[in-house]
């Protein structure tokens, strides 16, 4: 039985990035800005203050107005990123 990963810290580090910690122990920071410029519902998270407000819903990091990305998506992202590139 393979279980689901969530996000169980997220911590504002800088401008529009979080870091987030899982519920397997990995850690590493995720910038938001690419959702923030592409999709109009992300809009609100271009106000630094609004940005911040960022809560855990039990799951992933989510925004008063419903924004969220799934935890599976940050997941690969942080796991990518820790991931040495090859030539």
């Amino acid at each position: 039985m393979s279980s689901i990963i969530v996000v169980t810290k997220a911590r504002h580090v800088a401008d529009k990035i979080i870091e987030l910690t899982f519920s397997d122990g990995l850690k590493g920071a995720v910038d938001f800005s690419r959702w923030i410029e592409m999709y109009p519902f992300f809009a609100p998270l271009r106000e630094p203050e609004y940005f911040k407000n960022f809560s855990l819903d039990g799951w992933t990091v989510s925004w008063p107005n419903g924004a969220d990305i799934a935890p599976e998506t940050l997941y690969e992202i942080v796991v990518k990123s820790q991931t040495p590139q090859t030539v």
